[in-house]
C-alpha cells in the first residue's frame, strides 16, 4: 500500500509515521520518503486501519 502524507516534512516526521504504523502491527515493513512525502507500507493491517492511525497521529493520509 502507498500513502502520500502531505504535511510529512522531516526525519522527525518519518519516525512518528513509522510510529503510527508499527503500533497497529508489529510486523509491518514501512519505508518512508520524506522528499517524495510517500509511504509505502507492507502490513497485514488494513488501508483504513493504517489511514485512521496516521490520521489520529496528525498525518493525514491520501491513498495512492
Amino acid at each position: 500500500m502507498q500513502f502520500h502524507v502531505e504535511n510529512m516534512t522531516c526525519g522527525s516526521c518519518a519516525k512518528h509515521v513509522t510510529q503510527a504504523i508499527t503500533g497497529l502491527d508489529a510486523n509491518a515493513k514501512v519505508e518512508v520518503s520524506v522528499a517524495e512525502k510517500r509511504i509505502t507500507v507492507d502490513s497485514s493491517a488494513t488501508s483504513e486501519a493504517i489511514q485512521a492511525a496516521l490520521g489520529a497521529a496528525g498525518y493525514p493520509p491520501r491513498a495512492r
